[in-house]
């Protein structure tokens, strides 16, 4: 599953760190945005919790691609 925006885009070397709790991507691109960098944290541990993965891919002034994994539990008879 993927969730996309078109947003500013995140920078190839913080793609890893965005993902760790209190990580923000400071820049004169993002001084604006206001936030503390938990919500990336909290849902790699939801998703982590579950058996899944969750990365990110991004292009620069194109915006960002959220994907993550989770496996399929099938319901025994």
């Amino acid at each position: 599953m993927s969730i996309q925006d078109q947003g500013i885009g995140i920078p190839a070397d913080a793609l890893e760190t965005i993902f760790e709790t209190y990580t923000r991507v400071e820049g004169e691109a993002t001084h604006y945005i206001r936030g503390t960098g938990l919500g990336l944290s909290i849902v790699r541990e939801i998703i982590h919790k579950h058996g899944g993965e969750v990365w990110a891919t991004s292009t620069l002034g194109q915006g960002s691609t959220f994907h993550f994994t989770l496996p399929l539990k099938v319901q025994q008879e």
